[in-house]
């Protein structure tokens, strides 16, 4: 049972993020309890004196990080255990970090789960932050670009939100299928 409140939020405390994400590229290699999310965020700083980033994230296991191609040491960022914060920033960057995630595991039919032998995704309200680090609030608007890779006969069906961009059979009984959001 369920102990905890949620705490309340109101419209007159809101204040603007110093990032904003303006696209996001997700590729799923798809597994039921080893996922890996690779996601590529073009991020920028909403004015000179931005701060760190601070991404949300929920059970996420990182794998890699990169700040424009290059690897970050572990001084420049704190991972902890909600959160992913990259301390100092550019102005303007490309993020790119490689996450697992348990999907069969994940009970809480938020984020990426499974159920009846598929792949599912509740996103809504903060069901993102279980999928990959990110700026998880209702206000971050991106345009999406989503690949997915799986077994084609366990999961012949490959849909995401936007428009079918590629599909395609990759060895070891594997296909893919990439879909693109054009709308943030």
């Amino acid at each position: 049972m369920k102990t905890e409140t949620a705490p309340i939020i109101r419209r007159e405390d809101y204040q603007a993020t110093a990032y904003a994400i303006r696209t996001v590229h997700l590729d799923f290699d798809l597994h039921p309890i080893a996922t890996r999310v690779h996601t590529t965020l073009d991020v920028e700083a909403r004015s000179a004196d931005a701060g760190a980033l601070v991404l949300h994230g929920k059970h996420l296991k990182l794998l890699t990080l990169k700040v424009d191609g290059r690897a970050l040491s572990e001084a420049e960022y704190q991972l902890g255990e909600e959160t992913l914060t990259i301390l100092r920033p550019p102005s303007r960057f490309r993020l790119e970090s490689t996450v697992e995630i348990n999907p069969q595991g994940n009970t809480a039919l938020s984020g990426l789960y499974t159920s009846d032998g598929m792949f599912c995704t509740q996103c809504e309200a903060e069901g993102f932050r279980r999928i990959t680090f990110y700026l998880d609030r209702p206000d971050i608007m991106a345009v999406f670009t989503c690949r997915m890779v799986a077994d084609r006969t366990l999961y012949p069906v490959l849909l995401a939100n936007g428009n079918p961009v590629a599909q395609g059979y990759l060895p070891g009984g594997r296909h893919f299928a990439e879909w693109h959001d054009p709308f943030p």
